[in-house]
């Protein structure tokens, strides 16, 4: 494809100008499509939520803690993890850095959970979430500028992560019951964005409202044209990141 980047009309002289003509018609870029990665990313992420608050809030026995880690491990990682991949694939940054992280954090929790005695808190594991809390709090802010509702599901989650650094680093039953409210919360928030993102690559168009604006709007309503035109300055495309 041709891209008005690589036109550069009215500078230099006509000799120069006909180079970059000429490389413009010999250059090509070549975008593949995929199926949309957000709906399995954000189903992983409602799992987790969901079984890890039935542990924080004595719905699961505590000894059944290690069968948590083993679902956090096997499936939440999992499926953040390929939506990471897969994001990255579809030039979604933002989504892929929330899915990256969100994956990498999940193993953290159910390798310590598995590695720890049943019910037992850890101080480095607190130090550690709250680390994760912080950058998914600014990846919620960049998901802000183009769609609202995964930005809402990131900030949640975000917010969850403190709560629970908060509760390993005390003890208190304070911050683990309000951690597995959060999680519910959090379920739900998760299961109606996977919902809506499955529902529009389906139909071809929003079904339910996902807060898209600007670049995500433009990412549906636009024009082809209109959403490859700086495709010459994304990561992989230019010379350097």
């Amino acid at each position: 494809m041709n891209d008005p980047i690589l036109s550069r009309p009215g500078t230099g002289s006509s000799a120069e100008q006909a180079s970059w003509d000429a490389l413009r018609e010999r250059v090509t870029i070549a975008v593949r499509p995929i199926g949309t990665p957000t709906p399995i990313g954000l189903f992983g992420l409602a799992v987790a939520a969901f079984v890890l608050s039935g542990l924080q809030l004595g719905w699961v026995d505590v000894a059944e803690g290690r069968t948590v880690a083993l679902v956090l491990i096997a499936f939440a990682f999992g499926a953040q993890a390929l939506a990471a991949v897969f994001a990255f694939l579809g030039r979604d940054g933002t989504v892929a850095t929330a899915m990256s992280v969100l994956a990498l954090t999940w193993l953290v929790i159910g390798l310590a959970m598995r590695g720890s005695p049943p019910g037992s808190t850890s101080k480095a594991l607190g130090l550690f979430l709250l680390v994760p809390g912080v950058i998914m709090i600014f990846t919620g802010t960049a998901a802000a500028l183009s769609k609202l509702v995964p930005a809402a599901v990131f900030v949640l989650a975000a917010i969850r992560f403190l709560v629970m650094a908060g509760y390993e680093l005390t003890g208190g039953t304070g911050w683990e019951r309000t951690a597995g409210w959060l999680g519910l919360l959090l379920c739900v928030l998760a299961l109606y964005a996977a919902l809506a993102a499955e529902l529009e690559d389906a139909a071809g168009h929003p079904v339910l409202p996902f807060g898209r604006r600007n670049k995500g709007k433009l990412a549906v309503h636009g024009s082809l044209l209109e959403q490859v035109q700086g495709v010459a300055t994304e990561p992989g495309v230019r010379t350097k990141l």
